[in-house]
């Protein structure tokens, strides 16, 4: 540690004392990092009770592997990891994969940092403090977070403010993600955060990360209202927990012991501190990709952004690790390692699914939205769905797995069925026909009697305290692990089981099994989302001061009125995060229609305004599985089309909801996607085949054009011989009626 501090600071002693170095002096420290190991929560248990949540796996690369390697394409010359759970994991990871060490042009050396009594983030900054390590500006960032934005500008700006007024600490980065009308959550399962921010200096004024979403407003301080008259009020923007800072942050952490959490007590802290008079600035990520994994549900989102390449060039066939053999990438978002992979040639592989290096796939197998780590063997007439298979797991013939986590060395025995949002930890077995409930945690280690906070350390000894027995019916056996039989009536099938569950299943402390369904990788259940639609409907039905909601079509914290388009922008926006996450596997299909329908009622607007907005989430999706496979334009646009007719079908019940179709298709291949301008004439027919637009609206669209500018008739005229067509085929038919 020492040979680094020394290094940073320039060279020896002796001439910078003499003051005779003085192009060291006037060179700007290295860019430094901070990397936290630890999440200090518990959200990840089980699993975390045996591995750091750092190295979990996502898609067959640990977490921090993403994180460390866009820290060093970023531009970050230093990076000190923080490790306490499991550190000695944390540190033979960052040796075996090459990071500590480091030195040379272009290269990031790795520090890693150790402490076992840090209970906190704050913690963790204050031995960071005392070991004199950071000597400029640093990065912040926590291990599971995946990026592939650009810092130059987010840095530029630090540097610029502090210029300015050396009380600016700090700038956060946040990113536009309207959470959902329905379950006030983000795509990653996050919870809406509020911020007040100054729209003219970016600072920010007002950070409430646990606003109570049962209320229709938020209560703020009147001197910010006071101070600040053009102050802007959002809920639609996510925490990126990426912070750069001034060293000052190491210091009032170092000054402020109560300083625990970032956020609730380091970001809060100084907003309400008139004395010291430190301020927070945010930095709006508008191209490139940022998010942190902090539940089972963000894990499963960032997994499938990874596969479906938003992450790029964080993605498995660009960067790998050391521990983990190459992947290829084929057609329809599909990867399979360079070798080793044995595939019966009666086995599925659907879209958007990773299979690693030394797996077997028997016959009749379907393997959809799913990854499937190394070394797994997989019997016959198995389906997973929308799951995460680690190493070296075993699953026997018949064997169903939905929408669940599933850890190295697991074992299911034929015919057994995990049912949605189940985390399997290490090595547990799964008995013959056994079901394992929606939701259950199943792990060979007990669960401790009384949980930390969430405040708290991501571990905890797993050696002593008192267990709380497992919700079913238990009898032990082999030692001290629990043999979990499940009773006739909850396995639904005619085998009660025999040979049960080997492993404790855990109870969920705070909610209990109501609520998972909040921060699980399973989609949510339509009869929720149906529960949650009608809540909506009645709040806004029953009580007036819904209008003071800070819903995207209210600027609520200025006196300008948000315009026409830019409501509508946000709307599509929106509606394609949704169709996003369909395409992901993270919103069931039959609850898309029901979220855009609460996208429609929260935005006030029509049915031809979801045509529009999920015709363009459909060709957006054709043009991205083009540039990321060997398939044409008009291929993947075929298949998009043809996939999600039914879906644009809901939409398009009049003639004017298929006239907002054909304006959209214009539009994009005039502006947002060009790249359709050519292929508009061929693809008009495919829409009416498909029953997408009638030949009513067609002729319709055509005949408005007709006095318009001739810069508006250009896909009309690329259209002639179709729209001939159409017409000489309904003269035909009225002179047979005739």
């Amino acid at each position: 540690m020492s040979n680094k501090k020394s290094r940073g600071r320039g060279g020896g002693g002796g001439a910078a004392a003499s003051g005779d170095g003085h192009e060291d002096l006037a060179r700007p420290p290295p860019l430094q990092a901070v990397l936290l190991a630890d999440s200090f929560t518990l959200k990840f248990r089980p699993i975390t009770l045996e591995r750091p949540k750092v190295l979990l796996p996502l898609v067959h690369m640990p977490m921090i592997e993403y994180t460390l390697t866009w820290l060093e394409s970023a531009g970050v010359e230093e990076a000190f990891v923080f490790c306490c759970a499991h550190s000695h994991q944390v540190k033979e990871y960052l040796e075996k994969a090459g990071w500590a060490g480091k030195s040379g042009p272009g290269s990031m050396a790795v520090t890693a940092v150790e402490s076992h009594d840090a209970i906190s983030a704050g913690d963790a900054l204050r031995v960071i403090y005392d070991r004199g390590v950071i000597h400029g500006d640093f990065v912040l960032i926590s291990g599971d977070t995946v990026s592939n934005m650009s810092l130059k500008d987010a840095l530029q700006e630090h540097m610029d403010r502090k210029k300015k007024d050396p009380l600016a600490v700090m700038t956060m980065v946040i990113k536009h993600s309207k959470p959902s009308i329905l379950t006030h959550q983000t795509r990653l399962g996050n919870d809406e955060i509020v911020m007040a921010i100054d729209p003219e200096t970016k600072e920010l004024l007002y950070y409430e990360d646990r606003a109570d979403s049962s209320h229709l407003y938020v209560t703020i301080d009147k001197d910010i209202l006071t101070n600040n008259p053009t102050l802007q009020l959002h809920n639609d923007m996510e925490d990126c927990y990426i912070d750069i800072c001034s060293p000052e942050v190491l210091s009032l952490f170092t000054d402020n012991f109560d300083y625990q959490h970032l956020r609730r007590h380091f970001v809060k802290g100084l907003l309400v501190d008139d004395i010291m008079g430190y301020k927070i600035y945010t930095h709006e990520l508008r191209s490139g990709y940022a998010a942190r994994i902090d539940n089972f549900r963000s894990y499963d989102t960032v997994s499938k952004d990874v596969i479906q390449r938003w992450t790029y060039p964080m993605v498995p066939d660009v960067i790998s690790s050391r521990d983990c053999s190459e992947s290829r990438l084929h057609r329809q978002g599909i990867y399979k390692a360079s070798a080793d992979v044995t595939l019966s040639p009666s086995a599925q592989i659907g879209a958007n699914s990773v299979v690693g290096s030394a797996t077997s796939i028997g016959d009749h197998c379907k393997v959809l939205n799913s990854v499937i780590g190394e070394g797994c063997k997989i019997g016959k007439n198995v389906l997973i769905n929308g799951s995460f298979i680690w190493d070296n797991v075993i699953i026997e013939d018949g064997c169903k797995v939905s929408n669940s986590l599933v850890c190295d060395g697991v074992h299911l025995r034929a015919g057994a069925i995990v049912e949605p949002g189940c985390v399997l930890s290490f090595k547990v077995e799964v008995g013959k026909n056994v079901v394992v409930p929606a939701h259950s945690k199943v792990s060979l280690l007990p669960q401790p009697s009384n949980e930390d906070s969430d405040e708290e350390l991501e571990y905890a000894d797993t050696n002593s305290g008192i267990t709380d027995s497992p919700p079913f019916s238990s009898m032990r056996s082999n030692g001290d692990q629990a043999t979990v039989p499940l009773e006739e009536d909850e396995l639904g099938t005619s085998e009660a089981g025999t040979c049960g569950v080997v492993g404790y299943v855990w109870t969920s402390v705070d909610t209990g099994i109501v609520e998972e369904w909040r921060q699980s990788i399973a989609p949510i259940p339509k009869e929720k989302l149906e529960e949650l639609r009608h809540a909506a409907s009645d709040d806004d039905g029953s009580e007036d001061e819904s209008n003071n909601r800070t819903l995207p079509d209210k600027d609520d914290s200025s006196d300008s009125v948000v315009d026409d388009d830019d409501h509508i922008s946000k709307f599509e926006k929106e509606v394609e995060e949704t169709f996003q996450r369909a395409l992901g596997g993270g919103v069931n299909r039959d609850n898309l229609i029901l979220e855009i329908n609460g996208l429609r009622l929260a935005y006030s607007l029509q049915h031809a305004d979801c045509a529009g907005a999920v015709f363009y989430s459909v060709m957006k999706s054709a043009l991205v599985a083009a540039q990321s496979t060997n398939d044409t334009l008009l291929k993947t646009t075929a298949d998009a089309l043809g996939k999600w007719k039914d879906l644009l079908r809901n939409y398009t019940k009049t003639v004017d909801e298929e006239m907002e179709i054909l304006l959209k298709f214009e539009e994009m291949c005039q502006e947002t996607t060009k790249e359709f301008s050519p292929l508009f004439p061929t693809i008009l027919p495919y829409l009416y085949d498909r029953e997408v637009v009638s030949e009513d609206a067609i002729l319709r669209w055509a005949e408005e054009k007709e006095h318009a500018d001739e810069s508006d008739k250009v896909f009309v005229k690329q259209s002639e011989a179709f729209i001939k067509w159409l017409k000489e085929a309904e003269e035909e038919d009225d002179e047979e009626e005739e």
